[in-house]
């Protein structure tokens, strides 16, 4: 009776400990007992094994036979129901534990696990990250590499394909005179230009009116190869923006600054960094527009040559050398770099600073309408010396001091800015 009522204190007590013994029974693969004879044996063979014989443990309950695992009699198992099931995940190999219905169940339910709550500071992260892979180019379309540089007649046969009808219609060919201004030029102006380049010639007019377009591909990539090739950068850049100053353009937008020169102002610009011949000269003069003394405004001051070449192709100045080449746009470029090479010289060697910048255009302008064959020379010249590394239009000289300012905090007049010279026509194209 004694060693009948231990064993019935033994088993009570695991009851009670458990909370209900036969569900944790069940779920460590622990048989119901019945207390009885040779139960303390049993407990004995479990807790001491004999010799020569192998343990069964959780594994034969996953299907190598009907052993079970059995609790010991001595000590109580843990209260809580996952604690128990962790317990007996001990003897089970890594490689079988996929197989295990419980770890599956486990599983199934972290994969449909959720946050309950997500905050603020994730989220906006989150949109941020979002927003930089989103990045568009103002032309409309995702690049991952940098757009590739355009060349001049690449950018020309843009314009030769496209309808530009609604620009022509705008256009002057020539300028119109009356009274003794056209007795005047009929009897000592220059030649009429030969009627096979009149088309070419209007095409040059043409383009002065058409705009810069931010949506168009081909302008932009026209805008970002003229900042790449002065400033040396491999990046592409915004087709708006404060770099545009540093360039020479008076806001953000250059588009803003080709009055009266239309596109054919970036034209120039892209010819003069895209030939090979002229582009040490553009770099030069680049340089010498920053100059901490004689800073001027780079590229407005082009679009202020490219009105002055468009105003002498009008009143007939270039027809001679036209009507000898048998070509425009080639003749009205050449004429383009060679005004702007003598503007420089004379600005560099004079001393002439953006206070001077509307009266050095102006006598540009008459010098260049009256003897285009003589800059045109000029420009042989030093194309030729620079070729053989003998020629340099700034020399030696540094541009040390203080860095140039803005575009936008220098006062600059342009040609159109002056009252014209004489009577002989105005200068809107």
């Amino acid at each position: 009776m004694r060693g009948g009522g231990r064993r019935r204190l033994r088993w009570e007590s695991f009851g009670r400990a458990s909370g209900q013994p036969g569900a944790l029974r069940r779920e460590c693969g622990v048989p119901e007992m019945v207390p009885g004879r040779g139960e303390a044996e049993r407990c004995r063979t479990e807790r001491e094994p004999r010799p020569g014989r192998r343990r069964l443990g959780f594994r034969s309950a996953l299907g190598r036979g009907p052993e079970v695992k059995s609790v010991s009699a001595g000590n109580s198992p843990p209260s809580d129901k996952d604690s128990s099931a962790l317990l007996a995940f001990r003897g089970i190999p890594i490689s079988e534990l996929k197989n295990h219905s419980l770890l599956r169940a486990l599983t199934a339910e972290a994969n449909g696990w959720a946050p309950g709550v997500v905050s603020p500071e994730v989220l906006r992260a989150q949109e941020e990250w979002e927003a930089v892979q989103n990045i568009q180019s103002e032309t409309g379309s995702q690049t991952d590499q940098p757009a590739q540089l355009i060349s001049f007649s690449e950018a020309l046969q843009h314009f030769q394909t496209i309808d530009l009808s609604s620009f022509k219609k705008r256009i002057q060919p020539t300028i119109r005179r009356t009274g003794l201004a056209a007795l005047r030029h009929c009897l000592f102006g220059p030649p009429k230009l030969h009627q096979g380049l009149r088309e070419e010639r209007d095409l040059v007019l043409t383009i002065a009116q058409c705009g810069l377009d931010s949506r168009d591909p081909t302008h932009g990539r026209v805008l970002k190869t003229i900042y790449k090739k002065l400033t040396g950068s491999k990046f592409d850049c915004a087709l708006h923006g404060d770099h545009w100053e540093d360039l020479g353009f008076q806001g953000a937008n250059p588009a803003t600054d080709l009055r009266g020169a239309g596109f054919l102002a970036l034209l120039h610009l892209l010819y003069l960094v895209m030939d090979s011949k002229t582009l040490l000269m553009a770099q030069e003069i680049f340089r010498l527009s920053h100059h901490h003394i004689q800073q001027f405004p780079f590229c407005l001051m082009s679009v202020n040559i490219t009105r002055i070449a468009i105003q002498a192709l009008r009143e007939e100045c270039l027809s001679r050398e036209c009507n000898r080449q048998q070509k425009v746009i080639p003749v009205v470029n050449s004429f383009y770099a060679a005004t702007f090479l003598h503007l420089a010289h004379v600005w560099k060697t004079q001393q002439k600073t953006i206070a001077d910048s509307g009266f050095v255009l102006k006598d540009l302008e008459v010098l260049a309408k009256k003897s285009p064959r003589r800059l045109l020379k000029t420009l042989e010249i030093y194309l030729a010396g620079v070729s053989k590394g003998q020629t340099s239009l700034l020399g030696a000289q540094k541009c040390c001091g203080a860095p140039a300012p803005h575009c936008k905090d220098l006062t600059f007049t342009g040609v159109c800015d002056l009252p014209p010279h004489s009577s002989e026509g105005t200068w809107p194209v």
